[in-house]
């Protein structure tokens, strides 16, 4: 069984149908713990009324202290973080159960394969307009529909959700506070987890949801998180995902491009980057007052 991690910011009628989609999708008993961020528009009153595990912040703490809050509270090793816009289709669970088997390590990072109506830049995003918001949603067109596209697993990509070993998570420190409140703490989660030795990145062709989209981060003033990623670790987001992490056109990692020792070295572009960066910006507290004028200044609880 999993412990399924969401957060939510007064997103009530999505928080609803997530929540929802996992009771009657989901082939295991699974735990589930939201963490409320505020959550002042009835989502607080809506989580005790259906004995939903929770934690809560008195104002929106971003995705990186919310999920490593959550992640504390959950009882099951397995933990997937999914976000409160996204919808589980049937099958999603087994899928994943599928794949944590296929290995003999759990040192790994799956991810969810999902839907949308918009796909923007991502070739691994399967675009299937099902509605824009709850309100529009149609239900049972989507579960006619969500396995349509019929692409399997990928290899040395990342998507959401997001599903983890507990044990490796706290080991590498779960999201990186400074990439508050959340942009490009994927890319860094990674990072960290290729450090750690973990060479299985993988998005699971058949555990799919129905995302909308966008429907807290676009309320937010996001922060810079290419700049963050190549002012700690010396190269490019994109240089880590073409060198690095193993994939159908990389299977080694980066053993055949001169690194021997498959370890991660910083590239002159992110050299010239981290000059340029430290020069003029106040790195990083500069992109975490940019949306949190008073960061620790939160009040925290939790509750069952």
């Amino acid at each position: 069984m999993i412990s399924i991690v969401i957060p939510s910011w007064n997103n009530l009628p999505y928080l609803k149908l997530c929540v929802e989609s996992l009771q009657r999708h989901s082939s295991f008993e699974h735990e589930i713990i939201v963490h409320l961020n505020d959550g002042s528009d009835g989502s607080l009153e809506w989580v005790k009324a259906q004995g939903i595990k929770y934690t809560q912040s008195a104002r929106n703490v971003g995705v990186c202290l919310a999920v490593n809050h959550a992640v504390a509270q959950a009882k099951h090793d397995w933990v997937l973080f999914m976000n409160d816009d996204m919808v589980a289709a049937p099958g999603w669970d087994t899928a994943f159960t599928a794949a944590i088997e296929s290995l003999d390590t759990d040192l790994a990072l799956f991810f969810g394969t999902l839907i949308q109506p918009e796909i923007g830049g991502s070739e691994v995003i399967i675009k299937q307009d099902f509605g824009t918001t709850p309100a529009d949603f149609d239900e049972a067109k989507f579960l006619q529909g969500y396995m349509a596209d019929g692409r399997g697993d990928k290899e040395g990509a990342a998507s959401q959700p997001t599903l983890f070993h507990k044990k490796w998570w706290n080991m590498v420190g779960g999201y990186s506070l400074e990439y508050s409140p959340g942009m490009s703490s994927d890319d860094d989660l990674m990072m960290k987890y290729w450090v750690a030795g973990c060479r299985n990145f993988r998005i699971v062709g058949a555990s799919r949801f129905y995302h909308f989209g966008c429907k807290s981060t676009g309320r937010i003033k996001h922060n810079l998180g290419g700049r963050i990623f190549v002012m700690k670790w010396g190269i490019t987001q994109i240089e880590f995902h073409r060198l690095y992490l193993p994939s159908l056109r990389n299977p080694d990692g980066g053993k055949t491009a001169g690194n021997p020792h498959n370890c991660v070295r910083s590239s002159w572009l992110g050299k010239l980057r981290r000059i340029g960066y430290a020069l003029r910006y106040n790195y990083p507290l500069q992109d975490i007052e940019a949306w949190d004028p008073m960061p620790g200044s939160c009040e925290w609880s939790e509750g069952s």
